[in-house]
């Protein structure tokens, strides 16, 4: 299935010169939000996963069927106050600034073997701060997938030689 067809290109959003790729219309087709969410199951199905953790807010939405298809937990990764219980954090570069990613300390157990996932690989900088906070529990990433890869940002540089799947590129 060609998965950039259910891809909407929005111009100048959210400023002039942004080609924002949007996923709403992958996800509001049936047929093209499972193919793409097996196409990521698939990907994990060899690598031994106990957990999957994405980044808020789309992170969710490709991370719990993911979970649910591979009969494994999934953990969020939310900005700083907005999980109630104990947490690690991380600050992470923006492109105008810094902001902050947590996980609740007790949501990967050391060895845990976990995937990330997100909808979009761009500068790869919430990538690199969801690992970093991974490890910090004594996870091990066995991978990282997402639905989209702007190859132009060189977001993969940040990935570390990390296990990748991507299903569109840009």
């Amino acid at each position: 299935m060609d998965l950039k067809q259910y891809v909407t290109i929005v111009e100048d959003w959210p400023k002039e010169g942004i080609r924002f790729k949007d996923i709403t219309t992958l996800m509001d087709n049936g047929d093209a939000y499972r193919y793409a969410t097996d196409q990521i199951v698939e990907y994990a199905k060899d690598k031994q996963i106990d957990l999957i953790v994405g980044p808020e807010a789309r992170g969710f939405i490709i991370g719990c069927p993911v979970a649910y298809a591979l009969g494994v937990g999934f953990a969020p990764v939310r900005k700083e106050g907005k999980l109630p219980r104990e947490t690690v954090k991380v600050d992470y570069g923006l492109e105008y600034g810094k902001d902050v990613l947590t996980i609740h300390r007790d949501a990967i157990k050391p060895g845990q073997r976990v995937l990330i996932t997100d909808d979009l690989l761009a500068t790869g900088g919430t990538i690199e701060a969801t690992i970093k906070l991974v490890e910090e529990l004594g996870g091990v990433v066995a991978g990282c997938a997402f639905l989209i890869e702007l190859t132009y940002l060189n977001g993969r540089e940040k990935l570390n030689g990390y296990d990748m799947l991507r299903l569109m590129e840009y």
